[in-house]
């Protein structure tokens, strides 16, 4: 028989046994502990920078699984500046900016505004090439041979616009790859909706942008544009992507913005470098171009 001391005892643990409800409680308190998450949907942890290497392999393998979804095998890239626009646009813009300065003739912000103005009307035209060009390739994806063809950009505004712009016209596919900024980029309008991406690494987006390229066209553009076409010359001159065309659109734009001449004078680049891309102006020279490089080194586009 049970002592006294040990049902006083036994009494004191019902006495401190929890309600059915100060359980579920306590149930409901570890299901909405993160860290009972599951590793793929707590946001929280795989945001933390020990996993950054899970992400860069999400970030990259989330466009590739489509792409190849897709049966996009081979792509024309066509970089270029954010700030091109279409000549109608581009012709408001100028008639705004004089406005603008009229009310303030001595204002030197806006006299800068007028003038870049005027500089972005006489660069309109190449969104009409770049369009133009996104409607060639998409014809060309049209026809059996090409059909794994494709136009890809970074997806943003301006010349991005106006290529996927051609091939969506076409009825083609149009890739966009964007990129997260501090300042919200949004796709441009003319995307495939099962082709348009947002990266958050700049690196596995210019992976992307390389991996099945068949041709690289570089339209007038800023820094980005420039960053880009530097590494794809010097991806190419050390040998560390395969050969592909290089085209540089506007040889007036490009031979200003980049003193070629001067550098092989003092010595930093060969003449021989100079072999690695072609001067073009339309989009029908362009694609000329790509064409007979790729015929002269016997490969397909």
């Amino acid at each position: 028989m049970a002592s006294a001391n040990e049902r006083l005892a036994h009494s004191a643990m019902d006495t401190d046994r929890p309600t059915a409800t100060e359980l579920s409680l306590r149930v409901h308190r570890l299901v909405d502990n993160p860290t009972y998450l599951q590793a793929d949907e707590d946001l929280s942890f795989l945001r933390r920078p020990e996993m950054c290497g899970i992400r860069l392999q999400l970030d990259y393998w989330k466009t590739e699984e489509s792409l190849q979804r897709h049966a996009i095998r081979h792509t024309i890239v066509v970089y270029g500046s954010t700030r091109i626009m279409s000549p109608a646009y581009a012709r408001r813009r100028l008639r705004d900016a004089q406005r603008a300065l009229h009310e303030h003739p001595d204002s030197p912000e806006r006299q800068r505004a007028l003038q870049a103005a005027r500089h972005l009307l006489e660069r309109s035209h190449y969104y009409d090439v770049a369009r133009e060009l996104g409607h060639i390739v998409g014809a060309a994806h049209c026809t059996e041979p090409l059909s794994s063809l494709a136009v890809i950009t970074g997806g943003g505004p301006g010349i991005m616009e106006a290529a996927n712009r051609g091939a969506y016209d076409r009825g083609a596919p149009s890739i966009g790859l964007n990129i997260s900024l501090p300042r919200e980029q949004a796709p441009n309008p003319y995307l495939t909706p099962d082709l348009c991406f947002r990266h958050h690494y700049f690196a596995i987006r210019k992976l992307h942008l390389l991996e099945r390229a068949r041709a690289a066209v570089f339209f007038p553009g800023g820094f980005g544009t420039c960053d880009e076409l530097f590494e794809v010359l010097t991806l190419l001159q050390t040998e560390k992507i395969k050969p592909l065309p290089v085209v540089l659109v506007g040889e007036s734009y490009w031979r200003c913005a980049i003193d070629f001449d001067f550098m092989i004078a003092e010595g930093m680049i060969s003449p021989d470098d100079m072999r690695l891309f072609v001067f073009r102006e339309t989009a029908e020279e362009i694609w000329a171009a790509i064409v007979h490089w790729h015929e002269t080194h016997d490969m397909q586009i």
